[in-house]
């Protein structure tokens, strides 16, 4: 596995103005939005660590509203290991399927967790959310959003990336930090996008993330918009049907897979254990196969196309 991008040290960022480890805030003084920019749901995911500390490095301060900066999952950050890179993706609990009352106000304890109840305020304060994720193979970048109207607007306005996961009923294994609180609400009129910028420790995929980052920021008015440039591509829209949650620590493909691979109805893509997992219907595109197959986490997204 090629590592161009590793983890630096973040301690510089710890303390903040908030209150919250790793947590800025910076007001304008204008009226205008809240807008949060979360870096390292994943431990292993740097990119958003990229784009986080560009924007602290830089000095970036909103023309209008307010922007906050947060990166999330530090301590599975600082336990990345080169040996294992994949490892350091959580240390407990994923901290992007954790985000719903029963488990924020259970009893379960873990540091992801606890983490979660601190941040949890911070996201409940923004009216849009930019949650910043990569990918475990070095696929095109694609925003993930459940299906509402602001969200698909933001995304479809800004343009890149022009590949669109939609979620109609939710990820379908978990709360993301993206349904959090009112964000769950359909009628909600900020946006909350999760990107995916690419494979986890690609250079590409870092300079991504910080593109998209300036754009969701100038296309909400906290930042000046950059100059006109070329007509995106018409966007590409799929739409999940079933997140396939593994069951077994005898899942494995049919062939390796990276995503964006096509199968026709009814067609095997993965067995768990003796279940056979098959293609929903014609054109069904399978998105985030896992390559380090975990009883309890996913194993696949299988999606199909939209219209438009």
């Amino acid at each position: 596995m090629q590592l161009e991008l590793l983890p630096r040290d973040l301690s510089a960022y710890r303390d903040g103005n908030t209150g919250v480890p790793y947590v800025h805030r910076f007001h304008s003084g204008e009226p205008g939005p809240h807008v949060l920019i979360n870096a390292l749901t994943h431990g292993n995911e740097f990119c958003g660590m990229v784009a986080c500390t560009h924007l602290l490095d830089t000095g970036v301060r909103p023309l209008r509203g307010t922007l906050t900066v947060s990166f999330a999952n530090v301590a599975a950050y600082e336990s990345f290991d080169p040996a294992e890179p994949l490892k350091s993706r959580q240390l407990v609990h994923n901290l992007n399927r954790i985000w719903s009352r029963e488990w924020l106000e259970g009893d379960e304890d873990s540091p992801e967790l606890q983490r979660a109840r601190e941040l949890a305020p911070v996201v409940a304060a923004a009216d849009h959310v930019l949650d910043i994720h990569s990918t475990s193979t070095a696929v095109q970048p694609f925003w993930v959003y459940p299906e509402r109207a602001a969200n698909s607007a933001a995304a479809l306005a800004i343009g890149h990336p022009q590949v669109h996961l939609v979620m109609p009923e939710g990820l379908g294994s978990g709360t993301p930090l993206i349904q959090h609180g009112r964000l769950s609400n359909r009628m909600h009129p900020g946006a909350a996008l999760v990107v995916e910028c690419g494979g986890h420790f690609l250079r590409q995929t870092g300079e991504c993330a910080v593109a998209v980052t300036t754009a969701f920021l100038a296309h909400l008015g906290l930042l000046a918009p950059a100059p006109s440039a070329a007509a995106a591509a018409p966007a590409l829209r799929y739409r999940l049907l079933r997140t396939c949650v593994i069951q077994t620590p005898h899942w494995r493909f049919v062939r390796p897979l990276v995503g964006f691979e096509v199968f026709a109805r009814d067609a095997l893509i993965a067995w768990d254990g003796d279940t056979e997992i098959r293609s929903p219907c014609d054109g069904c595109t399978v998105l985030m196969p896992t390559q380090n197959p975990v009883v309890g986490r996913e194993g696949v997204y299988l999606t199909e196309p939209m219209a438009g």
